[in-house]
């Protein structure tokens, strides 16, 4: 048997730790820089977003290859002719408190959010909102009037917008000399 006796070097190398660890480090800034690069080269717009809509904005049709262009007897586009109706924007009005109250023969309550509607001009929504005390007052009179098996079907619902408004506008005719509410809705209808 031979007598092996493992030596050692005594002299551990330390140079050689932290040149492995410089050379990672660097590996690792090259390919990071190396990855911003690619990604600002493909993602990046050489146009500005204004330039951008500007250019698509300005497209002529001779820029677009029509059917026509290439075979002048496929079928063409015909633009179609817009409606030429006189349209009215719609104003919108939310009570910023729903309404509750005990509805009639009932233990039950209502809750109920109303939004009111116009096409007239925003003075009518200005009234509504300088006489929102009365038009609340009148809103839960007319409310207690429905029992609870009348608003259980969107038909009983229609019926309650449709006092909401008449009770509404005749407030509005008493106080301001104009009515002008057009609809009443309900952004939240709660019955417990």
């Amino acid at each position: 048997m031979t007598d092996a006796t493992a030596t050692l070097d005594p002299k551990p190398r330390r140079g050689r730790g932290l040149l492995r660890m410089l050379g990672l480090l660097l590996l690792s800034v090259v390919l990071l820089a190396l990855g911003f690069g690619a990604g600002f080269f493909y993602f990046a717009n050489p146009l500005s977003p204004a330039k951008d809509v500007m250019r698509l904005i300005e497209r002529t049709p001779a820029d677009e290859e029509t059917p026509a262009a290439i075979d002048p007897k496929a079928p063409q586009k015909v633009p179609r002719p817009t409606p030429n109706k006189e349209a009215f924007v719609t104003s919108y009005y939310q009570f910023k408190e729903p309404l509750t109250t005990n509805l009639r023969a009932s233990r039950r309550f209502l809750q109920v959010g109303i939004g009111l509607s116009t096409q007239y001009d925003q003075k009518v929504m200005d009234n509504v909102a300088r006489n929102e005390v009365a038009l609340r007052s009148d809103m839960l009179a007319i409310i207690g009037t429905f029992s609870e098996e009348e608003l259980q079907d969107k038909a009983g619902r229609d019926r309650l917008a449709e006092a909401l408004r008449g009770a509404v506008n005749a407030r509005l005719q008493q106080l301001e000399g104009f009515g002008g509410i057009e609809a009443v809705f309900f952004p939240s209808f709660i019955l417990q």
